[in-house]
């Protein structure tokens, strides 16, 4: 009885991990518009920024982000169209309003750029490395594996090409703060915390804590102005916000 018994609780456990779904994997659909989401924003915000970058390494980098995610680009769209799968025809808000933040930027945009790849990069060598081990669709699955190398070099090429970036540029929007300011604005945020901390004390704040940067992409933490402490904030346009939690 208790080896009956025993048999039927490992019976039961056995169905529920076989039914159990892989909560990491992307369907095809999501593995493709993600992936030519990214793969669009490495295009437009390289083509853009490459004439007002002043590092001859970074110019380099973005010539070959625009013809290595170009050739990925139009792999993924074939493929896609075979598959039957629709490849999103622009940029979705946060990612255009990086490429618009480079272009409104005056030249050199070249701290802003490494920032935005090194995240970029990283978003892309984690959703490739997970459809290649786990996708549901056999041809975007081949497509993952083989682009991931070059992914990686890219991350790699770009940790190091930043570590020469200057840390500030010209695309730091000028600073507002006020005795009632409006709340931050949420919005795909490329600041480094670096230079949140750097634009909050140009607003005239000091004692800047160390910042975390939340789920809408704004820096917070405590500064002091009068002898008095604050919580602030920074968000994506530049724009400083005291008293806002």
């Amino acid at each position: 009885m208790r080896n009956s018994l025993r048999l039927a609780s490992l019976s039961l456990a056995a169905s529920m991990v076989l039914a159990w779904p892989a909560l990491a994997a992307e369907t095809a659909q999501d593995f493709v518009t993600k992936a030519a989401m990214g793969g669009m924003f490495e295009v437009q915000s390289s083509k853009v920024a490459q004439d007002k970058l002043q590092n001859q390494s970074l110019k380099d980098f973005a010539r070959k982000m625009i013809s290595d995610h170009g050739a990925a680009n139009a792999k993924l769209e074939s493929i896609a169209g075979e598959e039957k799968l629709k490849v999103p025809a622009d940029l979705d808000a946060a990612h255009k309003s990086d490429v618009d933040k480079l272009q409104s930027g005056t030249a050199p945009v070249d701290a802003s750029y490494a920032e935005m790849q090194k995240a970029a990069h990283a978003d892309a060598v984690s959703l490739f490395e997970a459809y290649a081990k786990d996708g549901d669709n056999a041809a975007l699955k081949s497509f993952a594996a083989e682009t991931l190398p070059t992914l990686k070099m890219h991350q790699e090429m770009i940790q190091k090409v930043a570590t020469t970036a200057p840390a500030s540029d010209g695309t730091t929007p000028a600073v507002t703060s006020g005795a009632n300011p409006a709340a931050p604005v949420p919005g795909a945020n490329s600041f480094t915390e670096a230079q949140a901390k750097s634009a909050i004390e140009k607003a005239g704040y000091a004692d800047v804590s160390g910042l975390t940067k939340d789920d809408q992409g704004i820096w917070r933490g405590t500064a002091s102005k009068d002898g008095k402490s604050t919580p602030i904030a920074l968000d994506y346009q530049g724009n400083v916000v005291a008293g806002t939690k």
